[in-house]
């Protein structure tokens, strides 16, 4: 049997809503073990005089629970 946790990231990028999903990735796997699945749930821009400036994706990520996680006080520092 598996589990998983979901918690929900934003990231940007000035290239592209595929880059600003990388960037999701690269920083949560810096502090998050065992993900598995990122779900993009919504992508906007930023716009600057008639520009396109930044490219956000809001993503869902997911990952294998660990119970020893649970049982720790600090659990919002983890993920």
């Amino acid at each position: 049997m598996s589990v998983y946790v979901v918690r929900q990231i934003i990231g940007t990028s000035t290239k592209s809503w595929e880059d600003a999903a990388r960037q999701v990735v690269k920083t949560a796997t810096k502090t998050i073990k065992d993900i598995r699945i990122g779900e993009v749930v919504k992508q906007d821009v930023t716009v600057e005089n008639g520009k396109v400036v930044t490219y956000r994706v809001r993503l869902n990520v997911s990952f294998k629970y660990h119970q020893q996680w649970w049982d720790r006080s600090d659990w919002e520092c983890i993920s």
